[in-house]
């Protein structure tokens, strides 16, 4: 009898085990999605910015015809 009682406190503490695994990886896959999401409106934001930079009046370097020499 002492027997089982001993294996159904082994399952017991395993499952305590599990369970404080299973919340330290719920806790952490939380985190994870808030730093992923802040990252994403951070890219979002820089994409935004980048696109609404106008481009340069001024001519590229191979557009730019060569100075006349004397």
């Amino acid at each position: 009898m002492q027997h089982i009682i001993d294996d159904i406190e082994q399952l017991q503490m395993k499952v305590a085990f599990q369970e404080d695994t299973i919340e330290s990886l719920n806790k952490a896959l939380i985190e994870q999605q808030k730093q992923l999401e802040d990252l994403q409106f951070a890219f979002k934001r820089i994409l935004n910015k980048l696109q609404a930079i106008e481009p340069s009046n001024m001519a590229g370097e191979h557009e730019e015809t060569p100075p006349p020499h004397y």
